[in-house]
């Protein structure tokens, strides 16, 4: 198992650029061992989540697992955009599936 050490609500407005700094926030802090996003819901949209989320990776060198899971509005584009980003992002089905291959990952980096 593994306890999550910050929680972060990008709301309903979110935009790439706000997903962007978030991200690089959280991953500023070194004690940080991997990052979980997971967005569910209708109000914001998974393909602007998976824009912030690889323009963050390609800003920032990742040196921890990013595991995401996507479900709500224009998840299937938000799924095409981390697929096809050339970079190491794990995605989750469900939240079960992205908290059990956040700690795997954690484990074997």
């Amino acid at each position: 198992g593994a306890e999550p050490a910050n929680f972060l609500d990008v709301g309903g407005g979110a935009t790439r650029e706000k997903v962007t700094a978030a991200l690089k926030i959280i991953l500023s802090d070194r004690t940080v061992k991997g990052v979980l996003v997971n967005i569910f819901g209708g109000i914001m949209r998974c393909d602007v989540i998976a824009n912030g989320i690889v323009e963050a990776a390609k800003e920032i060198a990742l040196s921890v697992p990013v595991v995401v899971r996507l479900e709500g509005t224009k998840v299937a584009e938000g799924k095409e955009i981390l697929a096809k980003s050339g970079l190491n992002i794990i995605t989750g089905n469900d939240l079960a599936d992205a908290a059990e291959k956040i700690v795997r990952a954690v484990k074997e980096n």
